[in-house]
């Protein structure tokens, strides 16, 4: 028998459903010769410090820096991951081979490797490495399994950063905890957290000592067109009003007319910070909801795998790309022209030194029907990015007209579109304009030498702060360690270096605003008082530096491809922690900020939600069918059910162990997987009892 061990139970069903594996046992499917079980995320950490010693639990300066001989692995407290273990466990002894099916990525691998270890796992071990779960890719994956060593160095790598997250988490939190918090204020320290945090006071600083001045531009209208002087920007008024005075006295002047047609280069393909930046600024989601929502289209079959860090395709998809095109049907409009001739094999798109373990993020072209809004909406910027990447480029005209007046040097330019190819794709967006891009404007013909009167003006301005990260820009900033890149191409050299991983960006700006750290305001992200306090508590720049910890960052990939140790890495963590310890211990003392409690919420906006709730239930007939994922529910004579029911035979009875369900209770149901709890179930054999209905990985209605 050959045991097969996914990452969630949805995933095991799916994979159950292609290799034959149709028979539902308890925690896991069988047949065909396979068992098909899984995981729910991670199931073991790390031990902790008092795992090691005694002592480690209580929190004191004279016991730091903790740093355990070897680290040891431990299961999770939880009732469920016991029990599911214990049955991965007993099928892993009994097995001939392990078929390794989790989430193909660093933390796919560690969770899963850590479940072998812990369950004792002699059996050999294959590995399944998949980009999408649609049938067609869970068939080729099980024809072309990998053993499992060949992914032994993306296992290190995750083995390298779980360690080194403990060894600076653990020390460096109990460190300043100790050393400067007040009462029993926890002061989080992490390697990627507080290099972010340290970027976002960094800017905080700068927005609060920004002192707004005034300052004046000359401009001029000539031949309807306005032109803006091309000198520095005057500080005082007086200057300026002698500027105009000047100007009245000379008539206008054009110096040169240039007219260049160029190119503007279609959108780079997606991969998760870029997605998360898009849906960002379009829709205002969270790096963290937008991580949820692809990831649900993935589990739906309708993109490909998504946390990934490329904006390329491996070369052996071209001839796949024009069949994706086909099926995706509700943009056929969009797709028609492209399928009328070959698709291109462009090296924008194309380049297999570009991708390591996945590619960037497509559609799989299977039909996305009944998808919720915030769903719908994600999966249609990754739909029309795909196929923005293979239309023509977006032909311009941009024209710069210098002209003077006396002495005084004048500038005009314009852009003009000639063809708009990709843009096509994009012709219903409202343009955002960027700062410093030129709006489109068709300048008339001008000839060099030509004069005549114009309007002189005085234009008067402020100058402004830098602005304040938004998600989008924060993500950006973490991508790049914090420089400022605009250039697709550079900012891939950089990745390498970016801090954090694109899977967990989303997670480490989630903890900063669980901690109180930074705050949101509208879609801008501000430190608070405790944020700005600790980064100015922490002197070593090793801890706040992105740049630095970028270099960290750049090691575990080098790990990942096998070009660097990971007891060397180890090791350098060890030492930045013994120093780090020694130079804190020593340090002055200084008070963190507490920030305080957000207000309660008004009682307005509370009342008006209150107002709202009546309509949820209409809400119900648009649920899709979890298990088909394809169809809406229906309300029949006796139970809601798959619109397709014929085919999918989903249901749920209206009266459940003697008790009506309603709308709020179904729709609790199908979309978090329980009710809340109800009371007088009746269940055979005993007193009526108070319970919650469970969504069963099989989709029987079970009662907890």
């Amino acid at each position: 028998m050959k045991v097969c061990i996914a990452e969630k139970p949805s995933v095991a069903r799916d994979i159950a459903e292609v290799i034959g594996a149709k028979q539902r046992k308890d925690g896991y499917y069988e047949g065909n010769g396979f068992q098909v079980t899984w995981t729910f995320g991670h199931f073991c950490t790390l031990k902790e410090p008092h795992d090691y010693y005694e002592q480690w639990k209580f929190w004191r300066l004279e016991d730091l820096p903790m740093i355990p001989s070897s680290f040891g692995i431990k299961l999770i407290e939880n009732n469920g991951v016991q029990k599911q273990f214990q049955i991965i466990e007993t099928l892993v002894k009994q097995c001939e081979e392990v078929i390794n099916c989790g989430d193909a990525g660093q933390e796919g691998e560690l969770i899963q490797r850590w479940v072998l270890l812990k369950a004792k796992c002699t059996a050999p071990v294959k590995r399944l490495w998949i980009s999408s779960l649609t049938t067609e890719a869970i068939k080729d994956g099980f024809q072309q399994l990998k053993p499992a060593e060949q992914y032994n160095n993306l296992y290190a790598a995750g083995s390298a950063r779980a360690i080194g997250d403990w060894l600076l988490g653990m020390n460096a939190t109990r460190l300043f905890t100790k050393k400067f918090a007040q009462g029993k204020v926890v002061l989080s320290i992490g390697r990627v957290q507080t290099p972010t945090l340290a970027m976002i006071v960094q800017r905080q600083k700068e927005i609060n000592a920004f002192v707004s001045e005034d300052y004046w531009e000359l401009k001029t209208i000539y031949r309807e067109t306005e032109f803006t002087a091309a000198i520095d920007r005057l500080k005082n008024p007086e200057k300026a009003a002698k500027g105009l005075a000047y100007l009245k006295e000379h008539p206008f002047e054009i110096t040169s007319f240039e007219k260049k047609d160029g190119k503007e280069g279609n959108p780079r393909l997606f991969d998760l910070t870029g997605l998360q930046v898009e849906a960002n600024k379009k829709f205002a989601f969270t790096a963290d909801d937008t991580l949820k929502y692809i990831q649900n289209l993935y589990e739906k079959k309708l993109v490909t795998y998504p946390r990934v860090d490329t904006t390329y395709l491996s070369e052996y998809l071209h001839p796949k790309i024009a069949g994706i095109l086909q099926d995706m049907t509700p943009y056929a409009a969009l797709t028609a022209p492209l399928l009328t001739q070959p698709i291109p094999k462009l090296k924008t798109v194309f380049d297999d030194k570009k991708v390591t373990d996945h590619h960037a993020i497509i559609p799989t072209g299977m039909h996305p029907g009944g998808l919720p809004l915030e769903e719908k909406r994600i999966y249609d910027l990754v739909a029309r990015r795909f196929i923005a990447a293979f239309y023509p480029e977006c032909k311009i005209s941009n024209t710069t007209v210098l002209g003077k007046v006396g002495q005084v040097p004048f500038k005009a330019t314009g852009k003009q579109i000639l063809e708009p190819g990709w843009k096509e794709v994009y012709a219903n967006d409202v343009k955002e304009k960027k700062e410093g891009e030129e709006e489109e404007k068709i300048l008339p013909l001008f000839e060099p030498g030509e004069s005549g009167p114009h309007t002189p003006r005085i234009h008067q301005g402020k100058t402004t702060p830098p602005k304040a990260f938004t998600e989008a820009t924060l993500l950006r900033a973490m991508e790049t360690a914090g420089k400022q890149v605009d250039d697709e191409e550079m900012r891939e050299l950089l990745k390498d270096n970016g801090i954090g991983r694109p899977s967990t960006r989303a997670n480490i700006i989630e903890t900063l605003f669980k901690r109180k750290y930074i705050e949101k305001r509208k879609k801008n992200i501000y430190a608070t008082q405790t944020g700005m306090d600790l980064i100015d508590t922490i002197q070593s720049e090793l801890l706040k530096s992105a740049e630095l910890t970028g270099q960290w960052e750049r090691k575990l990939r080098l790990i990942e491809k096998g070009e660097y140790a990971s007891d060397t890495f180890k090791d350098e963590l060890i030492q930045m922690v013994v120093d780090l310890t020694k130079e804190v211990k020593t340090a002055s003392y200084k008070t963190i900020t507490i920030a305080p409690e957000a207000p309660p919420a008004p009682e307005k906006p509370v009342k008006e939600k209150a107002k709202k709730a009546p309509k949820q239930p209409v809400v119900v007939e648009e649920i899709q069918c979890p298990k088909c994922k394809a169809h809406p529910l229906k309300k029949g004579n006796t139970a809601w059910g798959c619109g397709n029911f014929n085919q999918c035979g989903f249901k749920v009875p209206f009266i459940i162990a003697g008790k009506k369900i309603s709308d709020k209770q179904l729709t609790d149901l199908i979309t978090k997987g329980k009710t809340g709890k109800i009371k007088g179930l009746e269940i055979p054999g005993s007193a009526a009892k108070e319970g919650k209905l469970v969504l069963q990985p099989d989709y029987n209605i079970g009662i907890e």
